[in-house]
């Protein structure tokens, strides 16, 4: 699921967020003193009486409960009026707008991926590039809810982003026409060699059903043997909690998917596979999960459980590292608390929080000429002000992937374009699918 968070660091056009399906409710814990109540109306009453302007009650309101939200973690906010509507709209799936996913840093508006097939995708928009103005005017330092809401519009209209982008010397111009984002959450294609590809572009409702459906199709177009398969989860910044339990169900008879903790016995739960599609599929296909740093919260549940149980060889670059849950906790009949309750972990009783998920094999993206200088600055959970803290103490050593030594990673952009290589990195994955012994990558139980 994709929401528009409150806290000035994480509103997201298509935000990085795991939401449970189910809503909690607040627990009961003990308020502050009546002394700091009482410190809190008398600022109140002396900003009423003596700030410079006069200000009204819900500006002050809303500021103090942003305040609070805001000093707990980049996730949690409050929604209200469009804010919420917003993000009940992206739970469907489409909207109209850009297709961008995007967070403020240090007062600037920063693009965490565009969408698979997105307007702001076909314009040449890419994670690391910061917005600075949008039809000209500059948006540097504003809110970021504001800036959402101008990349929104009918569908058909377009508008003009002012983007840097790290390594380049200049600021640049690129005009996107707005379209209704009716993401595809899952498409799929039969590679050469028989290799299925599904690409899982976000988890909103009906994920694991669609991807189901995708295998079949595979399975039914494939001239013969479907001789191994890719679960692209690149760029996919995650959604709900159901819809990567049922897809990791998918391909995994038995034994736990992933396990949440929380402070209340209610946020404590453990999911495991129940074969709810019918048993498992391509129980016997060799299988490899592509991920990157635009992959985060259920995105990673899924490479965290096929990693745990050696059903898929994990490849691509370390994913975003989200490992909170968020409730929405209602407030009223028009608002709702968007509330981190609880940390996931993975079968091996893994944090996915700042670390994420480490592919087993690091592929580097060489298609992409910016990735040299744009790695340097990829956003990633730990980058974020205020994010939770890895329990275990996560040393910044403790985040660096080893380089690999294949004399296929030492290629340029310009080299593999020559080849008619455009992703490098599902180039690597089908490579290596294509080359492996059925035996090699296969499900070891």
């Amino acid at each position: 699921m994709k929401f528009a968070a409150l806290a000035k660091a994480s509103a997201l056009v298509t935000a990085v967020a795991l939401v449970p399906a189910t809503t909690a409710g607040l627990a009961q814990v003990d308020g502050p003193t009546s002394a700091r109540f009482a410190e809190l109306e008398a600022i109140y009453a002396k900003i009423k009486s003596s700030y410079v302007e006069e200000v009204d009650d819900e500006t002050l309101m809303r500021g103090a409960i942003d305040g609070m939200l805001a000093a707990l973690d980049p996730h949690s906010g409050y929604l209200d009026g469009s804010d919420l509507q917003r993000m009940n709209t992206l739970i469907d799936g489409n909207y109209s707008g850009l297709g961008l996913s995007v967070v403020q840093e240090d007062g600037a508006v920063k693009i965490v991926s565009p969408f698979r097939g997105s307007p702001a995708e076909d314009a040449g928009l890419k994670a690391g590039d910061y917005i600075t103005h949008l039809d000209g005017e500059l948006i540097y330092g504003g809110e970021l809810d504001d800036a959402v809401a101008q990349m929104r519009g009918q569908a058909g209209t377009a508008i003009r982003l002012t983007v840097f982008r790290p390594g380049r010397d200049e600021p640049f111009d690129v005009t996107v026409t707005r379209g209704v984002i009716e993401l595809e959450p899952v498409t799929y294609e039969i590679a050469e060699g028989n290799i299925g590809v599904i690409t899982v572009n976000e988890f909103s409702r009906d994920v694991g059903r669609d991807v189901y459906t995708a295998w079949e199709s595979i399975r039914r177009d494939a001239t013969g043997r479907v001789n191994g398969l890719v679960l692209d989860l690149r760029s996919n910044p995650g959604g709900s909690l159901d819809e990567a339990v049922a897809l990791s169900d998918l391909f995994l008879e038995k034994g736990r998917i992933v396990s949440q903790r929380g402070r209340t016995r209610g946020e404590t739960i453990n999911y495991d596979a129940e074969s709810i599609f019918r048993g498992q599929i391509a129980p016997d296909v060799p299988m490899v999960v592509l991920i990157d740093a635009g992959s985060a919260s259920a995105s990673e549940i899924v490479a965290g459980a096929l990693q745990d149980h050696r059903r898929a060889v994990v490849m691509g670059d370390r994913s975003f590292g989200k490992g909170s849950v968020q409730s929405l906790v209602p407030i009223g009949r028009e608002a709702a608390l968007k509330l981190t309750t609880a940390r996931y972990y993975t079968p091996s009783g893994h944090s996915v929080q700042e670390g994420g998920i480490a592919p087993d094999i690091r592929v580097p993206q060489l298609s992409d000429p910016d990735m040299a200088k744009r790695a340097r600055f990829q956003l990633r959970e730990s980058d974020l002000r205020g994010h939770l803290v890895n329990e275990i103490g996560l040393k910044d050593e403790d985040l660096e992937l080893d380089e690999r030594t294949d004399p296929r990673f030492t290629q340029t952009a310009e080299e593999l374009e020559e080849q008619g290589i455009e992703d490098f990195q599902l180039h690597y994955a089908l490579d290596t699918l294509r080359r492996a012994a059925p035996s090699a990558l296969a499900r070891r139980q």
